[in-house]
């Protein structure tokens, strides 16, 4: 009589990868992987990220941690290495991205999050790993979990956001004095001829030259974002966005006026949210009292009314427009973790962010006292 042994189960295997070139080929098995995390946001796609890296890397930085199964992609952490202030390793997609995360499917039995943290640990060194801006729910919170050293969370930027839903379900969620408001302004924008029209694909570059262009005329004269106006933010927008828009991880809406085209929105997609991330609009069209807020909420909802996205996300800051739409406060969070030896950088990087806090609250006290 025979036996046959039972099948050897595919070991996962751990790698840190520094080679540009090697990124760029991950594009394929990037994108697979990212299709299996339900908690991934457009800011960890292969195409934002690897554009992002071309506009703002530093070179010999780049630190991929990459975890494989039988030859498949299965985890990724998209990092690089800071010396500034402390030895540090981030996320890629910086300042310009809203939310920063590592790739987990949502499948794993947890091997793949145990690899994945057990490199990051053998990749930090002698460096702290600083994860800015996670949303709640992010896949990096699996890492957090199995982490053996310390770990820290803090509070991070404040997102406000909205059920995933059409517009007529949002006006319904308003009072009603304030809804028909909304209404009122709804039928002005059709009154007026504000015809809305979806990018294709082949003309996304030309849209978002004309969105950063309308941005730069919206913003004249008062303090804008300076980043939006650098050509480098412009190469990384038009050089992801289109593969976004054909991957369906991005929308290019673009609103015409008697025939000119007066605003243009993008509109980032996910399987866990939608969001306006930028957009761009000519004066004129506030002038013709049109209520450019409802403008672009009207076309952001026409991606979300199917209710295959998690959550309608306005994005990171606490700006009181927003607050006219009764959203949900969602606050990221970040996430410090530290070996042991490494230990004091972590309490020098808490430090630093309860003394930035702190310079915070006292402006805001100064600012409310200036206004009574």
């Amino acid at each position: 009589m025979t036996t046959t042994a039972p099948p050897t189960l595919a070991a996962h295997t751990a790698e840190l990868v520094t080679d540009e070139d090697v990124f760029a080929e991950l594009a394929p098995a990037w994108e697979r992987l990212y299709r299996r995390c339900g908690a991934a946001t457009p800011f960890q796609s292969h195409a934002w990220l690897h554009s992002w890296w071309r506009s703002y890397g530093v070179p010999g930085r780049l630190r991929l941690v990459l975890v494989r199964h039988g030859g498949d992609l299965v985890g990724a952490a998209p990092l690089m290495l800071a010396h500034r202030p402390l030895p540090t390793l981030v996320p890629l997609g910086g300042a310009i991205s809203d939310y920063t995360d590592v790739l987990l499917p949502d499948g794993d039995d947890g091997r793949a999050a145990g690899a994945l943290t057990g490199e990051l640990a053998r990749a930090a060194r002698t460096a702290l790993i600083d994860f800015r801006e996670v949303r709640p729910g992010a896949a990096v919170e699996r890492v957090r979990e199995r982490w053996r050293g310390p770990c820290r969370t803090v509070a991070d930027s404040l997102c406000l956001e909205l059920p995933a839903v059409d517009m007529d379900e949002l006006v319904a969620r308003l009072p009603s004095k304030q809804a028909q408001r909304v209404r009122a302004k709804l039928r002005k924008l059709g009154s007026l001829g504000v015809r809305r029209d979806v990018v294709a694909p082949g003309d996304v570059d030309t849209a978002l030259g004309r969105l950063l262009d309308l941005h730069r005329l919206q913003w004249e004269g008062r303090k804008v974002t300076t980043e939006h106006l650098q050509p480098r933010f412009r190469e990384h927008l038009v050089r992801s966005v289109g593969p976004m828009v054909r991957s369906g991880n991005a929308v290019v809406t673009e609103f015409r006026l008697d025939g000119e085209v007066v605003g243009v929105d993008l509109t980032l997609l996910s399987p866990s949210l939608a969001g306006g991330y930028l957009y761009g609009v000519h004066p004129g069209l506030r002038e013709r009292k049109a209520d450019v807020a409802v403008m672009l909420l009207d076309a952001c909802t026409q991606h979300t009314g199917t209710g295959e996205r998690g959550a309608l996300s306005l994005l990171r800051g606490d700006e009181p427009y927003k607050h006219h739409w009764r959203p949900r406060p969602v606050a990221n969070q970040r996430l410090l973790l530290a070996r042991r030896r490494t230990a004091p950088l972590l309490t020098a990087a808490l430090c630093d962010a309860a003394a930035r806090q702190r310079v915070k609250e006292v402006r805001r006290r100064w600012q409310e006292r200036r206004q009574d």
